[in-house]
């Protein structure tokens, strides 16, 4: 039960919201599974269950987003990270999750003097010849300023919300038991694996509450692309930045979406298009460390057909074994090699049983369906959206790094496709990954390869006798102990006894009634309500017997 988990009475105004708002978009049913219903009423809390909306013309996709859009801002970026799981969601929820903004209006200056305050060591005005009291941009987490130095060097000032920490605390710790309870009370969502999701966002989120950490986000991407001349990255002023406070250089352009919407004279909307994607791609494929939210809104387009890059809070890792293997993937998509991809695919479904065969034939058909097009006419976002839907038809759930890559490149697609309807994403990756698949082979990355294996070999070698020796001691100490799980089993048992007591209880309540019609053929002695005594108590105990096994049924159908 849901009232169980509870850790404090707080939370419990929340978790009242959270069940009125599903309610109100049509899921009282998920509210009653959840147990969130039963929970509250013993709370105190009454569920207006007659208040949802009338829902007729809304399918399961729209109303989930407005029902993530009414709990608010941590919900919010939930919808948003969840839009890059197109492993786990067909496009038509994938769409209806992009649709969720997150904006808000912007709070007084005043209210953020405060803090602003605390976080400079000395109010604002002392520290900037001049800020600007009305906000450039706002949302749930943190809203913009401009300002300028005493140098009169321009900067913006990106402030976290006073308070929002509570509020997203409160928010993931309700998230979390709620994905618990959702993965005992309801099988059909655990293969959406609810707890590993909501650990991914609240790791998300909370790095996005640091605006220190993105700070040091873009510092290490301005590095990785210093030899880039077509890109600039804000210069980070840390004497000012901290947790709460990131006062960045203020970039002088015009924005990726008004380039599209306005079109203006002097821009090269082609080459801003493959400059776009060929920084994207560096960071992905070269680097591993990369901007994961590469929409029109966070690039600045600059004279000469530069680019500015700008919000570094999400951010993509990938391991180098990680980079090999998407390098595979992609490679082997362009190439049409299905033994590839397939090798690929069953490194990340090492956790599930899989009909490998099916799986091979299923891609082929894939691949066949491609054949014989060209770089030009190969539709990266068509490509992905096929392969993540043989991922769902598998149960082939991506990881988290990875989930978030994909989404990644297709919103790259998307913009250049935005800014050149001629643009192909896979025409711009192709180079990249020829020369890294060279790189491979090199007499340098085989000579390291070599020395890192070989230093893996002998380290495995050295260890052996250790490990063999105390190996040994354990058997001779305490014998060898074989562990099974067998909790289906178990659960099974349980359900066994219970039957087998019921039984029992059963055949004690017929003893009881055929001995007391015996008794009550005798003619001697007291009586009661026209019965012997002896035989109105046998009654009596068999009544009472036969209500508690009815009950004990019923009460295990409901719960079975």
């Amino acid at each position: 039960m849901l009232w169980e988990t509870l850790s404090a009475a707080r939370d419990l105004g929340r978790l009242h919201e959270i069940a009125s708002v599903l309610i109100r978009w049509g899921f009282g049913d998920v509210v009653r599974r959840l147990g969130l219903g039963r929970a509250l009423e013993q709370a105190g809390r009454a569920l207006h269950w007659k208040d949802a909306h009338s829902l007729v013309d809304l399918e399961p996709p729209e109303r989930v987003a407005r029902a993530l859009e009414d709990l608010g801002p941590t919900f919010i970026k939930l919808g948003q990270m969840l839009s890059t799981r197109v492993d786990l969601f067909p496009p038509d929820w994938i769409a209806a999750f992009e649709k969720l903004q997150d904006e808000v209006p912007p709070m007084d200056f005043e209210a953020l003097r405060e803090q602003l305050t605390e976080d400079l060591g000395q109010p604002p005005e002392e520290v900037f010849a001049e800020i600007e009291h009305r906000a450039l941009a706002a949302a749930s987490i943190a809203q913009v300023h401009k300002a300028r130095l005493e140098d009169g060097s321009q900067v913006v000032l990106k402030v976290r919300r006073p308070g929002i920490t509570k509020v997203v605390e409160a928010d993931l710790r309700l998230l979390s038991r709620l994905a618990e309870i959702a993965e005992n009370n309801a099988p059909e969502l655990r293969r959406y694996r609810p707890s590993e999701v909501v650990r991914q966002f609240s790791l998300s989120l909370r790095r996005e509450l640091d605006l220190e950490g993105e700070g040091r986000h873009a510092e290490r991407i301005a590095r990785a692309l210093e030899n880039e001349p077509d890109v600039v990255i804000p210069r980070i002023y840390w004497q000012w930045t901290c947790e709460r406070l990131n006062v960045q250089q203020f970039i002088e352009g015009i924005s990726g979406r008004r380039l599209v919407r306005e079109r203006p004279e002097g821009y090269d909307l082609k080459q801003v298009a493959r400059r776009g994607s060929r920084i994207v791609l560096q960071m992905v494929l070269v680097e591993g460390f990369f901007h994961a939210d590469p929409h029109l809104g966070n690039f600045i387009v600059l004279p000469g057909n530069r680019l500015a890059m700008v919000d570094f809070g999400m951010v993509g890792r990938l391991s180098d074994s990680r980079r090999e293997e998407i390098i595979d993937l992609l490679y082997g998509l362009l190439k049409k090699d299905s033994a590839r991809v397939l090798e690929v695919l069953l490194d990340w479904a090492h956790d599930g049983k899989l009909d490998e065969d099916a799986l091979q034939l299923d891609i082929e058909q894939f691949l066949d369906h491609y054949h014989g097009l060209s770089l030009k006419q190969l539709k990266f976002t068509s490509l992905l959206i096929a392969l993540t839907g043989i991922l769902r038809e598998y149960r082939l759930i991506l990881p988290p790094d990875l989930a978030l890559l994909f989404k990644t490149l297709l919103t790259l697609d998307g913009v250049g496709r935005r800014l050149d309807p001629d643009f192909n994403i896979v025409k711009e990756a192709t180079p990249f990954m020829e020369r890294l698949i060279r790189a491979r082979y090199m007499p340098d990355a085989l000579l390291k390869r070599g020395g890192s294996n070989l230093q893996s070999l002998l380290a495995l070698f050295g260890a052996l006798p250790r490990e063999a020796h105390g190996l040994l001691k354990t058997v001779r100490r305490n014998g060898v102990q074989v562990h099974v799980d067998l909790t289906r089993l178990d659960h099974f048992g349980q359900q066994l006894d219970r039957a087998i007591s019921r039984l029992t209880i059963g055949i004690i309540i017929a003893a009881l009634i055929v001995g007391t019609a015996i008794i009550n053929g005798g003619q001697d002695g007291a009586r009661v309500l026209g019965l012997p005594v002896w035989g109105f108590i046998g009654f009596v105990f068999a009544a009472l017997g036969g209500l508690w096994l009815l009950v004990s049924i019923w009460r295990s159908g409901r719960n079975g």
